[in-house]
């Protein structure tokens, strides 16, 4: 590696790094504006989006599993699905086999008040995507897997220690 490249390489760190706490910052103003919209706590929206990431992969969590996501304990995460129902957020089913395995799901009203609220964010988020081609994207979603991936072993083993 020559010099510039050693240098430009070292920049592009800096700034991406400062670039993705920019990100994670104004995000989570967004998340903590919606959450108080509801009267919901932080952990509701961690919990939320937990809910809504699995779901689209299409692996809906448990209530042990999101327990495990955001670092609760089990009678901490019972109490958070409880509280999520009741307020319309979230739903409990049971889809396997095993009646005794409860899967988390968004509850319509829910899912109808997050859309409402993050409705005029997606035109803006579009425009920022239309700016690269495919490829670019991808290159793009490697990156941020990685970056995100590298953060989730950190805080595991911070939750080890």
């Amino acid at each position: 590696m020559e010099v510039n490249e050693t240098a430009e390489r070292a920049r592009l760190r800096r700034e991406l790094v400062d670039l993705l706490n920019t990100y994670s910052s104004e995000a989570q103003h967004i998340g903590h504006a919606f959450a108080h919209q509801h009267r919901l706590h932080a952990t509701d929206m961690h919990a939320l989006l937990a809910v809504m990431h699995a779901e689209r992969r299409g692996a809906p969590l448990t209530p042990g599993k999101l327990g495990d996501a955001i670092g609760l304990t089990s009678g901490a995460t019972t109490a958070l699905i409880d509280r999520l129902e009741r307020g319309g957020h979230l739903r409990r089913s049971r889809e396997s086999t095993d009646r005794r395995v409860v899967h988390l799901r968004y509850a319509d009203a829910g899912m109808a008040l997050a859309l409402s609220f993050f409705a005029p964010l997606a035109p803006r988020t579009d425009k920022v995507m239309a700016e690269f081609d495919v490829t670019e994207l991808q290159v793009i979603e490697r990156f941020l897997q990685g970056m995100i991936g590298s953060v989730v072993a950190y805080r595991d083993e911070l939750r080890n220690a």
